[in-house]
């Protein structure tokens, strides 16, 4: 059946390696990236579209963070401070040097992989709470610098940078749909990357070193540079993503990276589940439309609710909700939402049978 490994043969080290080793599951992706491609940005309104690329922006980021936390076993509060070096970086090599879009992207994940690089020197040495306060200064240190040092927030307290359209060739892309398309691209890219990046030699360390860094070391593995690799390619996650936020609004404002935004990319890498690809992207469309569906259900009842400003009530309701879904998930299902399809898909690989 093609939903089972049974009487599934390989014969070549390449289909032996390959992502997708079920018809099913060749199949299903393929169609997933059909829909969500020809189908998915034809259908929607501008307002669906805008969550759409939301939760795009932040699973580039999520998924960053999740090899760091899930994969290497490294704790990082401060995951929007690596978004604020790679959107500011964009932001002024396309705005003040007249640098390509393209240029400005990469440059952001390269200078954010380098800033990664600094804020995980001491992973080093210390590990646990205390890595959690070092990368939570890190955020701190960021928002500083990006309000006091003019050069790079420009000119006033909290001031914004204005960042033009992205263009490819001669394409400007300023609708809600050429957007969708460009992050639909790049988040396709950072996903396989991931994929591929947790079956090599150096996806296998991240995971020694986040089961018992002490073994990994005797076996050989040299735990000081992979734990900095670790923040460096996390960081280049993190860095790719603010570069597109700041291009998708049209500004670089630090309002968008302060420490709430880390604290939401945990939710999404913690809800989804820890060392899981397909866990970081249910985590990030949830927690991204969670927020928007309940305030579209409140705006219904806004005579009913004894709340002025359903907007605000909201932004402040969702961090109980992410904190109660994450103790929920802490307590019931510590592998998250992936761990919940991997059962349904289970049933369904014996069904009829009960095991």
């Amino acid at each position: 059946m093609i939903n089972r490994e049974c009487g599934i043969f390989k014969t070549t080290y390449q289909a032996d390696m390959a992502l997708y080793t079920v018809p099913l599951a060749r199949i299903t992706v393929a169609g997933f990236l059909a829909f969500f491609a020809l189908i998915l940005p034809f259908i929607l309104d501008v307002k669906h579209l805008v969550w759409a690329n939301l939760v795009g922006i932040n699973l580039v980021a999520a998924l960053g963070l999740n090899l760091l936390v899930g994969f290497a076993g490294q704790i990082s509060v401060g995951h929007a401070a690596f978004m604020a070096v790679g959107g500011y970086t964009a932001a002024i090599m396309t705005s003040r040097a007249d640098m390509p879009f393209w240029v400005g992207l990469v440059g952001g994940g390269v200078f954010a992989a380098f800033y990664g690089l600094l804020v995980g020197l001491p992973s080093v040495r210390v590990k646990g709470f205390y890595l959690a306060i070092a990368t939570l200064a890190a955020q701190f240190i960021t928002e500083w610098t990006v309000n006091h040092v003019r050069w790079i927030g420009g000119k006033g307290f909290q001031a914004s940078i204005i960042v033009p359209p992205a263009k490819l060739g001669g394409l400007v892309l300023d609708t809600e749909r050429e957007k969708y398309f460009l992050i639909l691209a790049i988040a396709i890219v950072a996903t396989v990357a991931l994929l591929n990046i947790a079956r090599t030699r150096l996806g296998r360390a991240f995971v020694a070193i986040r089961d018992r860094d002490i073994a990994a070391e005797i076996m050989g593995v040299d735990i000081v540079r992979y734990k900095l690799l670790a923040f460096m390619i996390s960081s280049f996650y993190a860095g790719v993503a603010g570069a597109l936020w700041v291009y998708y609004l049209g500004n670089a404002n630090i309002e968008s990276f302060r420490i709430v935004e880390s604290i939401n990319f945990l939710a999404m890498v913690i809800i989804g589940g820890l060392g899981s690809v397909l866990g970081t992207i249910f985590g990030a469309a949830f927690v991204t439309i969670l927020p928007l569906a309940l305030e579209d259900i409140l705006q219904n009842f806004k005579g009913v609710i004894p709340v002025s400003d359903i907007h605000s009530f909201v932004a402040h309701l969702r961090f109980a909700v992410f904190g109660g879904l994450i103790m929920l998930f802490l307590m019931v299902e510590p592998e998250g939402l992936n761990r919940l399809w991997r059962n349904i898909k289970d049933y369904f690989r014996v069904w009829p049978f009960p095991y």
